[in-house]
């Protein structure tokens, strides 16, 4: 090659490495001043306060993210607004000694505020599942829902990672620890020796959980609980029941039906559809829960966990009760604890019907629950 081309070459070389050099340095030099510059922007007072909105809203429609934003309210006009601190402490930092449930995605704790009124706080897990939206559709739904047989949902708090719902306690704990002789392991019954729930009591509470569902179904946006269960059903000093725990639960349109890819509710109680794959939450997969719900109440036998049946086989609860109706053999599937002085047969009867027919494997042929609540009407508690 020429001499003079080589340096012609050169050159040209030399020029254009000057000239990324220089590029580079300015980049690095203007970004951090653009940052600052950016800094102030978003930190002057007229930007801030949008700043946080927009944070917000977009936490809110990331289904997976954490509230990046201290957030706290009450529904309560009685409470003062509440602070994670206070909760912190309330809860001897969330001390497993003062555990009074397990809900879904998180635990219950029994807790007294600074004002002296005593509450139950749910804590969400930090690694739950669809965490934060669980967290905000149960905000949304509790806050919202007045009724007699639904547990009121008095505020929440959230910072961080951390998000607390707060309810009213209801005293006398779960159906499930009453049931079930659950008192050697828990604290809400301490101060109340456990005993069987009769006859009349049992019926009383069906009749409320129907109520409350009815009452949710039949809203103008109603909404889908998608977790009855034994452990969700709170009772009150006089064994009123109160639905709680609206960790799955869904508002639902104009089609009446929740669109969703994952299972939702507890085996044993959920609806067959579920299971099998179907993609759409109805309200009628609540009346199916309702119904095992309403076979595990006069039984005394939990669905979720299978037994050994008279063939030796093992079967569970809803399948057990179906061969046994076929043979209308009624009077041999009542609780043992329950006192046949207070039965009449022919009430135990009309209740298995109308369990079995909310606990219809066809999702269609199910009623609804206001229809439910009225046949219910009919079922003496004597």
């Amino acid at each position: 090659m020429d001499p003079p081309l080589q340096a012609f070459l050169a050159a040209i070389a030399s020029f254009f490495a000057v000239i990324l050099i220089f590029g580079a340095l300015y980049v690095f030099c203007r970004d951090p001043e653009k940052r600052r510059r950016t800094e102030e922007t978003r930190n002057h007072p007229r930007n801030r306060n949008r700043n946080r909105d927009t944070r917000a809203i977009a936490s809110a429609n990331t289904e997976l993210s954490s509230i990046t934003v201290t957030e706290s309210a009450t529904f309560d006009p009685s409470l003062n607004q509440i602070s994670m601190k206070e909760l912190a402490d309330a809860t001897r930092d969330f001390s497993p000694e003062l555990i009074i449930g397990d809900g879904s995605f998180g635990m219950v704790y029994k807790a007294k505020l600074n004002s002296g009124i005593s509450v139950a706080v749910k804590k969400l897990s930090a690694d739950a599942f669809q965490g934060f939206r669980e967290f905000r559709a149960e905000m949304e739904t509790l806050g919202k829902i007045q009724h007699p047989n639904i547990v009121k949902m008095l505020g929440y708090c959230s910072t961080g990672c951390d998000r607390v719902l707060i309810y009213e306690l209801v005293e006398k704990g779960s159906l499930d620890q009453w049931l079930y002789d659950t008192s050697s392991t828990s604290d809400m019954l301490e101060s109340m020796p456990w005993m069987p729930l009769n006859w009349e009591t049992r019926i009383k509470i069906v009749k409320g959980v129907a109520k409350g569902l009815a009452y949710m179904h039949n809203l103008d946006t109603p909404i889908i609980h998608r977790d009855i269960k034994a452990s969700n059903i709170l009772l009150d000093a006089n064994f009123e029941a109160y639905i709680a725990d609206f960790g799955l639960a869904r508002r639902i349109q104009g089609s009446h039906l929740h669109v969703s890819t994952q299972v939702a509710g507890t085996m044993g109680y959920m609806p067959p559809e579920y299971i099998n794959g179907a993609p759409m939450a109805k309200t009628n997969g609540d009346v199916y829960s309702f119904g095992v719900l309403m076979l595990e109440i006069v039984t005394g036998r939990r669905p979720n966990f299978p037994f050994t049946g008279e063939d030796g086989h093992e079967t569970r609860l809803v399948n057990w009760i179906s061969g046994m109706v076929e043979q209308e053999r009624y009077m041999e599937m009542v609780d043992t604890n329950l006192s046949r002085n207070d039965l009449k047969e022919s009430a135990i009867v009309e209740y298995f019907k109308i369990a079995m027919m909310c606990a219809n494997e066809n999702c269609h042929a199910r009623p609804p629950m206001n229809e439910v609540v009225e046949i219910l009407n009919g079922i003496s508690a004597c």
